[in-house]
């Protein structure tokens, strides 16, 4: 019988592995499993890889860090949240990687975010590695008092797990410039040094004048180079985005100013259908709404005539040519991609982490549809979350244009590399596969530098 440390164990025997060392932690497997399929037949030749068992390394953190939180609300009682921060490889720089508040944060939801984050950072072809936070907190509901409290509490205890070229944190779901703010502060106040342990900071504290635009920016830009890959463009063609957060407000505001008509944007409550197609200022009123005014997407059909909310459902049902999940993970499985194909979606960017299942990319890649891996299309934040760190080095900040010119060069260089490891001989860019070699034999190739460790 293979065992786990046979040189050449098999796929099925590896992944049973994976399952039976991480128990109850379905997305973490899901995102190995993602990624393996696509590992074993490109090293099936390559004995150093198998020697030093470098895949099964890479799908076992480095170090998880667990805490408690405790921290008062406004009424005086004391609450206890749980805290984490994932540290799954630091082979090409410091980890790197977001901090989410989320009532449903879990320690295998996080593993899997590092694990993603991972081959993410790698694509960038910066040197970072890959990391992930958060707590089961949710600021929603929460005055502004007690959201700093938690931050707070929070950053005494990851203070000593971070630092400029140990760990860098960013913001991820629930944690905005705010909820950056006050953990900045915290470390500030704790070490007595202003150093560039943050990335996502506000502008008047050492942040990039880019990050807000990044990621929702950067998976349309990927689009656009598939599409221009393929003889085609954005330009006239209807787009629905899942979310209504940083990432689809600004994913939608892109695909406006190319030529695209949007269609949707979502929230836990459900989604609204606007036949007319978002423009900038409906964008900007939706921006208001969730950043300032903290409220739900199913208003915006009160305020624009024409607009319908449909709650408790998710947009994949609209007919569109485009479509970018930018909400979370796993919300578009294997039927509603089916309806996504037989509504004539041409090409799908992901704007969220793993935000289609298995089941889901199988019916894209079957289809030959245009398919853009999280990995690949929404590394545009964390690509200028690493030049913000280089800003931070060198006291320096670059202006808008600057940064934008590099996010989109970025983005070019992220797109050619899945383009040199995905094409098939027929012509077909499997972008899946192309993105998980890319990333994988960077990381791969600097452990097996270090020996074994």
């Amino acid at each position: 019988m293979a065992s786990i440390y046979d040189r050449h164990v098999d796929f099925p025997t590896f992944m049973e592995g994976v399952k039976r060392r991480n128990p109850g932690q379905p997305e973490f497997v899901q995102a190995v499993q993602e990624v393996a399929q696509d590992i074993f037949s490109f090293i099936e030749d390559k004995e150093e890889y198998h020697a030093a068992q470098i895949l099964r390394r890479i799908a076992e953190p480095d170090r998880i860090v667990s805490f408690r939180v405790c921290w008062e609300d406004d009424n005086h009682n004391v609450r206890v949240q749980r805290g984490w921060r994932v540290q799954c490889n630091n082979a090409i720089g410091p980890y790197k990687g977001g901090i989410r508040f989320h009532p449903s944060v879990t320690e295998g939801t996080l593993k899997f975010l590092a694990f993603e984050q991972t081959f993410k950072n790698s694509l960038t072809g910066l040197p970072m590695g890959g990391g992930k936070g958060g707590a089961n907190f949710n600021p929603k509901g929460k005055s502004d008092a007690e959201v700093m409290r938690f931050c707070q509490a929070f950053m005494t205890e990851l203070y000593r797990h971070i630092g400029p070229d140990t760990d860098v944190p960013a913001g991820d779901i629930g944690v905005g410039a705010r909820e950056i703010g006050y953990m900045f502060g915290q470390y500030k106040r704790i070490t007595n040094r202003w150093e560039g342990v943050l990335t996502g900071k506000g502008t008047e504290y050492g942040g990039s004048k880019m990050r807000p635009e990044a990621t929702g920016y950067g998976a349309v830009y990927f689009m656009q180079n598939m599409l221009k890959h393929a003889g085609n463009d954005v330009a006239g063609k209807t787009a629905i985005v899942s979310g209504s957060g940083n990432v689809a407000t600004h994913a939608a505001e892109k695909l406006t100013q190319l030529g695209a008509k949007v269609l949707t944007l979502s929230d836990s409550g459900g989604f609204i259908h606007d036949p007319e197609g978002l423009n900038q200022e409906k964008i900007d009123w939706i921006k208001h709404l969730k950043n300032v005014k903290r409220g739900r997407i199913s208003e915006y059909a009160d305020h624009f005539t024409g607009s319908s909310f449909h709650a408790d459902k998710r947009p994949w049902d609209v007919p569109c040519e485009l479509a970018l999940p930018c909400a979370t993970q796993n919300e578009l499985n294997e039927e509603e991609a089916r309806e996504l194909v037989a509504n004539g979606v041409i090409a799908v960017s992901e704007g969220a982490n793993m935000p289609t299942t298995l089941d889901g990319v199988k019916v894209f890649h079957d289809a030959h549809t245009l398919y853009a891996p999280g990995k690949a299309a929404n590394a545009g934040g964390v690509a200028v979350s690493g030049l913000e760190m280089s800003q931070n080095s060198e006291r320096i900040s670059w202006n808008h244009e600057r940064l934008g010119q590099m996010l989109t060069e970025l983005m070019e260089g992220i797109h050619e590399k899945c383009v040199e490891y995905g094409t098939s001989e027929g012509g077909y860019v499997d972008y899946v596969r192309g993105a998980n070699i890319a990333g994988f034999k960077k990381v791969a190739d600097a452990m097996l530098a270090f020996g074994v460790m």
